[in-house]
């Protein structure tokens, strides 16, 4: 299932992409796309139902995160090996971990603002993982089924605050108020026939700058899982975004980044698009 959420900031409703790709009301069902329904008995359940004969929505009608009620935003850092050679860095020997905070989640197609004293403004396409049910020091074989599905983020980036005034850490360039587009949907597991090999696209002003593939994920995304609940007990509904391939602005020559006014374009397959102005 493509699983969404559409409405106004804070009054967004669960819906679902058709077979015939239309957009379908889904409140009629369940109360949104949230913890208590991303199992996979619940979302097995929710995809017996013939989505054609609910509600249609309007296509202009705004499309809000693909996951209500995110308790933890996880990020991986330089978790591409072709990302980590642009960026000047050794490939990590561990994952690289890092939090975005959940007041950074926005739609996928919402303004990205641009912060007070900002000037390095920076753009990252990633895969996103969505949590199923609760995780605790899984193994990786077993780590799948805990993932109820996937979706596509954007990890906007201010490397300024993250690597001249950090302080020693990442969080500061990583969690303002509108760095974590997702969606625009959660896809389930079913419908990715290998999520080791899509093709991620970022572009900016209609400019290609990313254009990778998943396949040269450093940590892939069952170890992740098995990996991050050795640490914290990862819950339904958290996200866990995976890290970019080459491409962003930091590692341009000279380094590219975004000014008011920027339209971004971001795509994985099988996990749609996103479309985004820098205010």
């Amino acid at each position: 299932m493509k699983l969404l959420r559409v409405g106004p900031k804070g009054q967004e409703k669960p819906a679902a992409i058709d077979k015939n790709g239309d957009i379908r009301d889904l409140s009629y069902l369940i109360e949104d796309i949230s913890s208590a329904h991303l199992s996979e008995q619940a979302l097995s359940q929710l995809a017996e139902n013939d989505l054609t004969s609910l509600p249609l929505v309007p296509d202009d009608t705004r499309i809000g995160p693909c996951v209500a009620d995110v308790g933890k935003f996880v990020c991986v850092g330089l978790n591409y090996a072709d990302h980590a050679e642009e960026s000047g860095m050794p490939i990590p020997k561990e994952p690289i971990i890092f939090n975005k905070w959940t007041s950074a989640i926005c739609g996928p197609n919402d303004d990205i603002v641009k912060p007070q004293g900002s000037t390095k403004l920076d753009w990252e396409v990633e895969l996103g993982i969505v949590i199923g049910k609760t995780a605790k020091n899984v193994s990786e074989a077993d780590a799948n089924a805990y993932i109820a599905g996937f979706c596509l983020i954007n990890d906007v980036s201010e490397r300024a605050f993250q690597l001249d005034i950090s302080g020693g850490q990442w969080d500061k360039g990583k969690g303002c108020d509108t760095f974590g587009p997702l969606g625009p949907w959660l896809v389930t597991k079913d419908e990715i026939e290998d999520v080791l090999n899509l093709g991620m696209k970022l572009e900016v002003n209609g400019k290609v700058f990313q254009n990778g593939n998943t396949k040269t994920m450093i940590f892939k995304p069952d170890f992740l899982v098995s990996d991050l609940s050795k640490y914290m007990t990862l819950q339904p509904g958290d996200v866990i975004s995976t890290g970019t391939p080459p491409g962003v602005g930091l590692g341009q020559t000279p380094p590219v980044y975004l000014n008011v006014g920027d339209k971004i374009k971001l795509s994985i397959e099988g996990l749609g698009e996103q479309n985004q102005v820098v205010v």
